[in-house]
């Protein structure tokens, strides 16, 4: 698979991916706005080409007090994203060839105010989703929120993730209508953070192609 050109559908206005990216930044400006005063942290696993959180920064009032940092495993898409960054100022943006999966690429930046998981539920297996929303207890602190997304396509995890999510001492803040085939999510951490498991990988990214086969 060639990420890079993969990314090319966010440039078609009307794709369902393109609507989807723009629901994911307006929950990031929103997030972004009830933010307390401080500098602010942010992780995104598997951040692809960094859409969603360099489409808000550039223009937001809290764009000097973020730090973060967008983990994403294809070289090429790190380069756009870390591109994006310097070209509009953002010198708290640090992209990382690496894989997402593994915990130790967030130590030093969390339990972060803002947990991004997009495109992720939908490439990996169910016992993985599971396990990943379990790990946003070690990312997110406590008041914090995570974003995720997840496509209703058959079978549709979608209230099976916010389940896992609850269960974990998330509240759900906001998902979008059901009529909708990409499904977004907002929970906020309303538990203590664990402690971050260095060493920990909690999914492999299957692709949704070998999981619908």
């Amino acid at each position: 698979m060639d990420w890079e050109k993969w990314h090319e559908v966010y440039d078609a206005p009307e794709s369902p991916l393109a609507r989807r990216l723009s629901v994911v930044q307006e929950r990031i400006r929103l997030a972004l706005d009830d933010c307390p005063a401080g500098p602010l942290r942010v992780v995104s696993l598997c951040a692809g080409q960094g859409r969603d959180l360099l489409g808000v920064l550039p223009g937001h009032p809290r764009r000097s007090d973020v730090r973060a940092r967008l983990v994403e495993l294809d070289p090429k898409n790190v380069e756009v994203a870390a591109g994006a960054a310097r070209a509009a100022g953002l010198g708290g943006i640090e992209a990382v060839a690496a894989d997402a999966a593994l915990l130790d690429h967030y130590a030093d930046l969390v339990p972060a105010d803002l947990v991004l998981v997009c495109g992720v539920f939908g490439n990996i297996a169910d016992p993985d989703i599971e396990r990943t929303i379990d790990a946003c207890r070690q990312l997110c602190r406590s008041g914090g929120r995570v974003i995720w997304t997840r496509h209703r396509k058959e079978p549709d995890r979608v209230p099976s993730i916010c389940e896992w999510f609850e269960e974990r001492g998330f509240e759900r803040e906001w998902v979008n209508d059901a009529e909708h085939v990409q499904g977004v999510g907002v929970h906020r951490f309303r538990g203590q953070p664990v402690p971050l498991r260095l060493g920990t990988r909690v999914f492999s990214f299957v692709g949704y192609d070998k999981l619908r086969a």
